[in-house]
Formats: C-alpha cells, sequence, structure tokens
C-alpha cells in the first residue's frame, strides 16, 4: 500500500475542445480534475482560450504531453521547455506527464515510437528526463507506453521501464490499458508486470479503451469504451498500490459527455470499493 501524495485526487478527464460548450453552463460534478495536452492549448486565444482559463481558474488541471520526445535522437527543444514552463505558472498545473517513446526524428513523425529496451538507452533516456526536471525545476513523470515491435530489444519491458524511472529519479504516469494491450500483443501476465513496477513512483493512472484487430494484436487508440478485462486490471492496480487519482482518456470516436461521465462513475464506484476494503483491512488488520 502506497503513501504517496498525489498531485490531485479522484477521477479525472481529458479536456477536448469539442467538450467546451457543453461545459459551457455546468461542468460535470463527478469529474475531479482535467487534463490537457499543453501542445493544443499554449497558442489558443478566443474562446477556447478563454474557457480555458476560465476551467483552470475553477479546477485542478494536469498536463501529458504529445511531443517533448523525450527517447528521441535531437536535442530537447529548451525553448519549448521554457514555454511549458510558462503555461503551467500561468494556469497553475498540478503536474506533467510525458510519454516514455519518442515521435521526432529531423521532423514530427505523428507517431509514438519504442524506445529500443537496451542499458544504452535507458542512460540516455534518463539524462533527458533528468535535463527536463531541471529545466522545469520540478519533477515529471513518464508513461508506459504501447508498442508493436521492439527493435534492439536486450531487456524485458518492465526492467528497462524500472531502470528509466530509477537512474532518472522520475515518477510513473501508470496506464493500465497500455499494459493490457502490451500482455495481449506480446504475451505477458499483465499482472506479474503491473506486481513489479515501484510504487513510491505512481502519481496517477490512465485507462483507456483500444481496438481488437485480431485476437493477439489489439491497437491502442483511445477511440472506444473501456472493455472489463482493463476494468479488472485497474481494480488490480488498485489493489496493489492503494487508491490512485485515475484519467480516463477518450482522443477519439468521442460520445456525448454524459457517456464519457458513465466510464467515470465506474472509475469512481471501483475507488469507494478499494478506500472501503483498504479503511477495513488498516481497522481490522
Amino acid at each position: 500500500m502506497s503513501g504517496n501524495v498525489y498531485p490531485v485526487h479522484g477521477v479525472g478527464l481529458g479536456l477536448r475542445r469539442s467538450m467546451t460548450d457543453s461545459l459551457a453552463d455546468q461542468t460535470p460534478h463527478q469529474v475531479d480534475f482535467w487534463e490537457v495536452a499543453p501542445e493544443n492549448w499554449i497558442s489558443v486565444g478566443g474562446r477556447y482560450g478563454k474557457k480555458l482559463r476560465e476551467l483552470t481558474e475553477k479546477f485542478p488541471f494536469i498536463c501529458h504531453g504529445l511531443s517533448l520526445s523525450i527517447g528521441g535522437p535531437l536535442s530537447l527543444d529548451e525553448a519549448f521547455l521554457q514555454r511549458l514552463k510558462r503555461f503551467f505558472k500561468e494556469h497553475c498545473i498540478r503536474y506533467y506527464s510525458e510519454h516514455l517513446s519518442y515521435c521526432s526524428d529531423d521532423g514530427h513523425l505523428y507517431d509514438l515510437m519504442p524506445i529500443p529496451f537496451t542499458e544504452e538507452a535507458v542512460h540516455y533516456v534518463a539524462g533527458r528526463i533528468r535535463y527536463v526536471q531541471n529545466i522545469l525545476e520540478q519533477r515529471i513523470a513518464v508513461e508506459n507506453v504501447s508498442y508493436y515491435a521492439a527493435p534492439g530489444k536486450q531487456m524485458e519491458e518492465i526492467d528497462f521501464l524500472n531502470a528509466v524511472l530509477q537512474e532518472a529519479d522520475c515518477d510513473l504516469l501508470l496506464d493500465v490499458n497500455n499494459i493490457y494491450v502490451n500482455s495481449i500483443n506480446h504475451r505477458y501476465d499483465a499482472e506479474a508486470f503491473l506486481r513489479k513496477l515501484p510504487p513510491e513512483r505512481v502519481r496517477y493512472i490512465h485507462v483507456a479503451g483500444h481496438y481488437q484487430e485480431a485476437e493477439d494484436l489489439i491497437v491502442d487508440t483511445h477511440g472506444a469504451d473501456v472493455i472489463d478485462p482493463v476494468w479488472r486490471l485497474l481494480e488490480k492496480a488498485y489493489q496493489h498500490f492503494g487508491v490512485i487519482p485515475t484519467l480516463l482518456e477518450r482522443d477519439f470516436n468521442l460520445p456525448p459527455l454524459a457517456e464519457l461521465l458513465q466510464e467515470v462513475d465506474v472509475i469512481h464506484s471501483l475507488q469507494s470499493k478499494w478506500s472501503l476494503q483498504s479503511s477495513d483491512y488498516l481497522q481490522h488488520g
């Protein structure tokens, strides 16, 4: 059971511009915090910029980056990091996370590419994460990502992830859907993977839907409802780590907000269940 202090609490939802009209009159009480991709909002003014300002003044916000390319071959963009830093201050952003992947090489690749699971890559990526933390003057979290090939693999995914977290001294954004997706595509035990993660580094959780391409191939789309095995894995995470702030991701095929809130309610119910079980355990041993 973790004794972590988290940057937010409860259940979150990713804010998309298409939602802002729905939120114009009333924000849903079930959403305890919101997440934005800073790249999509840093330069936004006008009506959308005003709405973001109104929301960040009222509710806790965190940022999940898309383009830092923490594992990429090019130098990190310090000018972009300084813009991020100003954006965080301007909107009182509680926390920042990025993908443990890369997305650029002499241009933007518009996809999250897997970093080779090698000792050399561990040292390289950990150094870049430390650099980012120094520029931003705050700890960040990296997210375990889905991947479909492991070029140059010399170590297991879990060992690579843990080595990066340790050497960089950074935190983890735990994506339970990505664990499930990878466990099917690469044939490993999702719960065993979960149990090997360091509880003290987990800062919040992502849960999302995916697309079943074939019996042994899942594509991580964030474009569908969360399925039962992923809900069960989220419960296993609560059982193992304690109840952690959890965000529902939905990037494509966005249903009406009311339908998204049904899944937000599922997360609330799971958190309540495991909070009660934890409380009973502490009281009765």
